[in-house]
């Protein structure tokens, strides 16, 4: 009982965790969606692109149960699925991202928590595991790359939220000044500090 629990309670935070990644790029031009915002280049679109391959490498090599989707070995990984290349337009990536989905559910669905796996880029002894713990990771990958993507959303546009339902209208006077509030703490702080 406590896995299906488990297994259920799970699986739907990344089913949750996934649409509000996604979430992040409505209403987006193409250039905001694909615009670096970081130093290191992240963006949006990038974001999404990588945890899809994040999930097939994850559900499908792992579990020997490939993913249908063309992925470079592992070992050739260069970055590039951190970002999208001129060619690659939205809807290749989400489509991209809403089948690898359908092949995770599937390999979650279809396994138990204790089924073995092998992730061979994971060093010894911890390349080999168990659904239960690659479920985790990859939770764990969801939930951080959607919090990138909550800030980059915020620093484009002010919209925050985890579902659209969540969205409140942006207050952009009660915003500045909540900033121009912890403006004056952080200051206050630093010069007491000194």
């Amino acid at each position: 009982m406590i896995e299906a629990f488990a297994k259920e309670n799970l699986h739907g935070r990344l089913r949750r965790d996934r649409e509000a990644l996604l979430w992040k790029l409505d209403g987006l031009s193409e250039y905001d969606a694909r615009r670096p915002l970081t130093a290191t280049g992240t963006n949006l679109l990038g974001l999404v692109k990588h945890v899809a391959t994040v999930e097939a490498r994850y559900f499908g090599e792992v579990f020997g149960r490939p993913s249908p989707e063309p992925l470079p070995p592992w070992q050739d990984a260069d970055g590039s699925d951190q970002w999208a290349a001129e060619d690659e337009t939205r809807e290749q990536i989400v489509a991209f991202y809403r089948r690898t989905w359908e092949h995770s559910d599937a390999t979650i669905d279809e396994l138990p928590l204790d089924a073995p796996g092998h992730v061979p880029w994971w060093p010894e002894p911890h390349a080999h595991t168990n659904l239960f713990a690659v479920l985790v990771h990859v939770l764990g990958e969801s939930i951080r790359h959607a919090g990138h993507a909550d800030i980059l959303r915020e620093t484009l546009d002010g919209r925050t939220g985890l579902r659209p339902e969540h969205e409140r209208p942006i207050d952009a006077e009660a915003r500045a000044a909540h900033c121009a509030k912890l403006e004056q703490t952080a200051r206050s702080a630093a010069a007491a500090e000194a």
